[in-house]
C-alpha cells in the first residue's frame, strides 16, 4: 500500500513507516521538525528512513492548511497514519494554544485531505489521557471520557469526535487508537525514562511526583506499532448492532472504531526506576514530590476489543523494554 504518515519523525513515526517500508509498503512522511525537543534526534530518525527504499518526505507543518492542500493534491495514498501532534501533558498548560494549532487546526487539515481523497483508511492517534479523572481500572474504550484535566487529553478527546462527524457525513473510515505511556529506544526526550535515564548517569536527583505513588501501564514501542499496523489492515467498519437508545462509546453507525493499546498491566512507577537501575549498573537517587497538574495517579489499558478485533496482545515485560531502550541510548550518545 502507499501510506502516508505524520509525525514521521517522531518517536511512533519514525518506528511505524520503518516497519511499513520493511514490509514493502510505500510510505510518504510529512514532519515540520519543530523544536519542540532535540531537532537532531528527529534528522537521525530521518536519516534511517530515507535511507530504505520507498521513502519519501515532506516537511509541513499539519496546521498550515495550504501545505496540506498540496500535499492531499497530489497521488492518493490507501490509508492515512495520523501521528503528528503537539504531546506533553504538562506543556500544555503552558502554551495551550500549541494543541490547538497543532492538534485541531491539524487534524481537521488532515480529515480535510482523507475526504478529498477518499481515503481508505484514517488511523489517528489518541491518548490514555482522555480518561481524565477516571479512577475504575482498567481503563476501557466504553467508559465516559467526558472529564479530561489537561488541554492536551482536551484535544485528542476533541479529535475522536471529530473522526466520527467526517466517517458519519462522509463514510470515511476511522479509528483512534488511544496509546498508554510508550516507551524504548529512540524516545523522546521529555519522557520519563528518557529523562530517568539522563539523571542517573549525570549523578542527578531524579524527580519523581506525587512521591512515587503511581502507577502506569507502560508500553512498548513495538508493541504499539504492531497494534497500529493491524488495525491499518483492518479498516474502520458500521457497527449493526449499535443501538441508539444504549449507545457504546467506541463504536457506532458510522465505519469508526476506537481501541486502546497498552500492556495490560500496571506498573508501579517504582518498579519501573528499579528496571532502569539494573539496565544501567548505576543507582538512582530521587526527589519526591507532590503531584503535578494535569497529571493522573494510574492507568491501565482494557485491551480486549483489539485483541479480538486483530487477534493482537501487546508483552513485552517492562524489564526488557528498558533493556532495550538503556542499550540503545549507550550506543546513540556513548554514554
Amino acid at each position: 500500500m502507499r501510506i502516508l504518515v505524520t509525525g514521521a519523525a517522531g518517536f511512533i513515526g519514525f518506528h511505524l513507516a520503518r516497519r511499513l517500508l520493511e514490509r514493502g509498503d510505500e510510505v510518504v512522511g510529512l514532519d515540520n521538525l519543530n523544536d519542540y525537543y532535540d531537532v537532531s534526534l528527529k534528522e537521525a530518525r530521518l536519516t534511517i528512513l530515507r535511507a530504505l527504499a520507498g521513502f519519501s518526505f515532506v516537511r509541513a507543518n499539519v496546521a498550515d492548511r495550504a501545505a496540506m492542500e498540496s500535499l492531499f493534491a497530489g497521488a492518493r495514498c490507501d490509508a492515512i497514519a495520523h501521528l503528528a501532534a503537539q504531546a506533553g501533558v504538562r506543556y500544555s498548560i503552558e502554551n495551550p494554544r500549541a494543541y490547538v494549532d497543532a492538534n485541531v487546526v491539524g487534524f481537521t487539515n488532515v480529515l480535510e485531505g482523507a475526504r478529498a481523497q477518499g481515503a481508505g483508511h484514517l488511523v489517528f492517534a489518541s491518548t490514555s489521557s482522555v480518561y481524565g479523572i477516571n479512577t475504575v481500572m482498567p481503563f476501557s474504550e466504553r467508559d465516559n471520557t467526558d472529564h479530561p484535566i489537561s488541554m492536551y487529553s482536551a484535544t485528542k478527546k476533541a479529535n475522536e469526535a471529530m473522526a466520527h462527524a467526517y466517517a458519519h457525513l462522509f463514510r470515511i473510515p476511522s479509528t483512534g487508537l488511544r496509546f498508554f505511556t510508550v516507551y524504548g529506544p529512540w524516545g523522546r526526550p521529555d519522557m520519563a525514562l528518557f529523562r530517568f535515564t539522563r539523571a542517573i548517569l549525570a549523578g542527578e536527583k531524579l524527580p519523581v511526583f506525587n512521591e512515587g505513588r503511581m502507577v502506569r501501564d507502560f508500553t512498548y514501542v513495538d508493541d504499539i506499532v504492531e497494534g497500529i499496523v493491524r488495525v491499518i489492515d483492518r479498516p474502520a467498519a458500521p457497527d449493526p448492532a449499535w443501538n441508539p437508545e444504549s449507545p457504546r462509546a467506541d463504536t457506532s453507525t458510522a465505519p469508526w472504531r476506537l481501541y486502546n493499546i497498552g500492556n495490560r498491566q500496571r506498573i508501579d512507577l517504582l518498579r519501573y526506576i528499579r528496571a532502569l537501575e539494573a539496565a544501567l549498573g548505576l543507582e538512582a537517587r530521587l526527589e519526591l514530590l507532590p503531584m503535578q497538574a494535569g497529571d493522573v495517579a494510574g492507568t491501565e489499558a482494557d485491551t480486549s476489543s483489539l485483541e479480538q478485533a486483530t487477534g493482537f496482545r501487546p508483552s513485552m515485560p517492562v524489564e526488557e523494554g528498558v533493556r532495550r531502550f538503556v542499550a540503545w541510548y549507550r550506543e546513540y550518545y556513548r554514554a
